[in-house]
């Protein structure tokens, strides 16, 4: 069952990624240091979308700017009922790792965050950085234009994605049993082709004649980014991993001609300016190189043998390939530490200066990644002996240790090899969720075990599902999927560094902390969330003081049953998970 899961996810990521590099639009990020929350706010700093965009369903849309970055993270917020007594806390949703804040707001009868805010919680719901509407935009009077242009954008697509579900579904109910297992068998090759492959491609036409200049310059360009941009973004030995990469591609043309040699040694002087910090004069040196390199592809133009044949278009392909993933690995860069240490404590000061300047502290909820960074919230602050100022936390579905449980999560761990990272640099779940769901939701259901990882049976409105898939999910860094996957190793999730570990510190934590898990949740099963007695590793609820933590699973031997998104949008979470919530967050507003 693994192997299949891993199979068919890894032919859904290479399905969407031609989706995604032709015209899918998510905020571009770049890197930025460690930063430390601000405690007092200018008018370019945060501010409220007067005319908030059509996909935004909250009463009010706010941007909070992130310290010495140009990032905006989007805020949700719903005000509290007037017609119940307004609650002294207010209440922070966090989301799960590449969704938005639409997965807490599905409709008016099934939102989480409307229920909430009926009850008297003033709440809020933050999208992080490359989520949903938050942005990065340098100059405030820009954001309500931005915000208009992204809501339209995400509507496009999930538009566009409605369509080509309905085409191929239609598709499907009219061919035969044996004619769509035979596409879904061919359609499979091409998919995993579509994103891995960057092989030199066949080219349709002959082209004799160079431009030099333009050659030079790409190479050049290409060069520079990975020595001058990259050099202080990867890891130790990363650098040397995609330079290899570049290389393997050029060198594969003269594999069996007589300039290997002299390109190869033209290289290797390459390589050695790449491990130099770069400065003009390496610039400089960089571009003579990539000057001969060119003359020995000019040379090759003119040679007879038919590997060496229309070697520009190959080049120009080459180049352009590479380029674009040099580019994804700089603009997605940043992992869950960035979340924790930056995004969360500026948004944390503002909804408390906004809601109820009395109030030192929040109340919060996380689902899925949201819990696991509430997790890591409380496990550094506690380290620290610092406050949290938080009265209370709900997680759902949240574990930072998987080490023992069946996750399906686990097919992510060959990303954990930083040259995959490399490879793969982002992962367009989005797109890849609506590019697959008409595989999932109509016969002959090649990929319904897809819909099972979302909701269980019978527990989601199938419009609802949809709307999930098609308008909840981002693209995800590989970096902080990097990060993610150190929680199904021993030890449990770390920090970037590798030496501090979550779970070891919960135990410090004196913040109250209610645990649930759905009883079919395949993604976060309820063992990773508290463990079984007979383990003999500790699971995160285990770690905490038993007289602040309580834990509930969701769902019953014979039905109904919860799966991962059951639990904040399931057709009965209004009724048993909802009220749950809010019986034990009001003991300690």
């Amino acid at each position: 069952m693994t192997i299949t899961i891993q199979t068919d996810m890894l032919c859904a990521l290479r399905l969407a990624s031609s989706t995604f590099r032709s015209g899918f639009r998510y905020p571009i990020p770049v890197r930025s240091p460690v930063r430390f929350p601000v405690r007092a706010y200018s008018d370019d700093v945060v501010q409220k979308v007067t005319n908030k965009p059509s996909i935004c369903t909250a009463d009010e849309l706010h941007y909070v700017h992130v310290p010495t970055s140009d990032w905006r993270l989007a805020l949700w917020r719903y005000n509290p009922n007037p017609q119940v007594s307004r609650k002294k806390h207010p209440l922070l949703l966090l989301s799960g790792v590449g969704t938005n804040a639409i997965g807490y707001d599905l409709s008016p009868e099934s939102s989480f965050a409307r229920y909430m805010s009926g009850q008297g919680f003033d709440t809020w719901i933050l999208e992080v950085r490359g989520a949903g509407l938050s942005m990065q935009e340098k100059y405030a009077k820009d954001v309500e234009r931005s915000a208009h242009a992204i809501s339209s954008q995400m509507e496009s697509t999930a538009e566009r994605a409605k369509e080509v579900a309905v085409n191929e579904e239609q598709t499907l109910r009219s061919t035969s049993e044996r004619e769509r297992e035979v596409e879904v068998s061919v359609s499979s090759v091409a998919k995993e082709r579509a994103l891995m492959d960057f092989d030199l491609p066949a080219t349709n036409g002959v082209t004799t004649t160079w431009d030099e200049i333009e050659l030079v310059t790409k190479l050049t360009e290409t060069l520079t980014t990975l020595s001058q941009r990259l050099s202080g973004f990867l890891v130790e030995g990363q650098l040397n991993t995609i330079s290899a990469r570049l290389f393997d591609q050029l060198h594969k043309p003269f594999e069996d001609s007589q300039l290997l040699d002299l390109f190869n040694e033209i290289w290797d002087m390459l390589l050695t300016l790449l491990e130099t910090d770069g400065n003009s004069a390496i610039a400089g040196q960089i571009r003579d190189l990539g000057q001969r390199l060119v003359n020995i592809f000019e040379e090759g133009q003119r040679s007879v043998s038919p590997q060496l044949y229309d070697l520009q278009d190959r080049f120009f392909t080459t180049i352009d390939d590479f380029q674009k993933q040099l580019d994804l690995i700089v603009k997605y860069d940043w992992d869950f530490d960035h979340y924790l240490e930056e995004d969360i404590p500026a948004v944390m000061d503002y909804v408390r200066a906004q809601s109820n300047p009395k109030a030192d502290k929040l109340l919060a909820i996380g689902h899925s990644m949201g819990g696991i960074l509430l997790y890591g919230m409380l496990s550094k602050y506690g380290s620290e002996g610092r406050d949290p100022k938080l009265a209370a936390v709900v997680t759902l579905a949240s574990s930072v240790d998987y080490t023992t449980s069946n996750s399906t999560l686990k097919m992510l761990l060959p990303l954990a090899n930083p040259a995959q990272a490399l490879n793969v640099p982002v992962v367009p779940l989005g797109a890849m969720l609506s590019a697959t769901y008409p595989l999932s939701s109509s016969p002959p259901y090649v990929l319904s075990w897809l819909n099972n990882l979302i909701s269980a049976e019978d527990m989601m409105h199938p419009e609802l599902l949809k709307k999930l898939v098609l308008n909840n999910f981002c693209t995800i860094p590989t970096k902080l999927l990097l990060q993610l996957t150190t929680a199904f190793r021993e030890g449990g999730l770390r920090d970037r560094s590798g030496n501090f570990l979550y779970k070891d510190h919960l135990h410090q934590s004196t913040v109250p902390v209610l645990a649930l898990a759905g009883d079919r949740d395949l993604i976060c099963p309820p063992d990773a969330v508290y463990g079984v007695y007979y383990s003999k590793v500790l699971k995160t609820v285990k770690l905490f003081p038993e007289d602040l933590v309580k834990y509930k699973v969701f769902g019953q031997p014979e039905g109904p049953h919860y799966a991962h998104y059951d639990l904040v949008g399931g057709r009965l979470a209004v009724e048993e998970v909802y009220p749950c919530i809010v019986e034990f967050l009001n003991k300690y507003d």
